[in-house]
């Protein structure tokens, strides 16, 4: 192999790279996004069980639910306890 051959492999190899870290930058955010939402709907459910008049079953519809709608899934959760649905 000759020094170009060598050269351009390498920035073929830098370029993939940097791709493959932008790539997986991307899909890391949007899990670690979705996990602090999900956490953060399991402690609003927690927290809010803890008044004794208002019970919202803690499950993994209801997870999901305040998880992946953070605030505003909480809030159609508590929506649709007072009114029955849930």
């Amino acid at each position: 192999m000759d020094l170009t051959n060598i050269i351009i492999i390498g920035i073929i190899i830098i370029v993939l790279g940097i791709f493959g870290f932008r790539i997986l930058y991307g899909i890391g955010k949007i899990v670690l996004y979705i996990g602090a939402h999900a956490l953060l709907g399991l402690i609003l459910l927690f927290l809010f069980n803890l008044l004794p008049f208002f019970k919202i079953p803690i499950n993994i519809l209801s997870v999901l639910i305040a998880g992946f709608g953070g605030i505003i899934g909480f809030g159609i959760l508590l929506i649709g306890k007072l009114i029955g649905v849930y």
